[in-house]
């Protein structure tokens, strides 16, 4: 992940500038990141996620989230934007502002190959400081395969592996099941990414 903007931002200029631009940008600790556009493989794994999430939490006290809603963590200083994110009960806005969440309980992302590392690692590490945050999923865009991290408690977080078609991600956190079928739905493994894509930040 490379860092285009070296002037330091404060938060408020941040979300001005983001207010005005023409695409997304992740703030973190001072500098902006733009986010480029995704794939069509990650946008359809998104997709449905979000979808079928949306769908199943319709008449339940949970409320989902796409790539448009805004995250705010504290302690490291980071706004960021999430593929997608589960909030339990009643979503907690930053300083009022309806575009910025700060009580995520679950957070999906679908890697790239610029930002794996860092969504695997960094990202993952800042995801954690946030006290309402218990479950973590990153969903390969190049293979049938997600990794399912949830929180056993303090400091601790088990890992498991999907990576056959027939079998269903169940979400540990809250009632939720979705297959790697309904998951990987009209997803292409045979495109190529070219290198612009590989450079993107999502």
């Amino acid at each position: 992940m490379q860092i285009t903007q070296q002037r330091y931002y404060t938060p408020e200029e941040y979300l001005e500038l983001e207010e005005a631009a023409d695409y997304k940008s992740e703030y973190i600790n001072g500098q902006t990141i733009p986010i480029a556009g995704g794939t069509a493989n990650h946008n359809r794994i998104a997709g449905n996620f979000y979808a079928v999430l949306n769908f199943a939490f319709r008449q339940q006290e949970y409320e989902v989230f796409n790539s448009d809603m805004r995250l705010w963590i504290h302690q490291k200083r980071i706004y960021t934007y999430p593929d997608v994110t589960v909030i339990a009960g009643e979503p907690e806005f930053f300083n009022n502002r309806t575009d910025i969440i700060i009580n995520p309980q679950v957070i999906v992302e679908v890697l790239s190959k610029s930002t794996k590392n860092y969504d695997r690692k960094d990202k993952f590490q800042a995801y954690r400081t946030i006290s309402t945050f218990q479950e973590y999923l990153l969903i390969d865009q190049t293979r049938i395969h997600v990794d399912q991290f949830s929180k056993t408690g303090k400091k601790q977080w088990a890992l498991r592996e999907y990576d056959e078609e027939d079998e269903a991600i169940a979400l540990i956190t809250v009632p939720f099941e979705i297959s790697l079928q309904d998951l990987y739905n009209k997803v292409n493994f045979e495109l190529v990414e070219s290198e612009v894509d590989a450079e993107e930040l999502e």
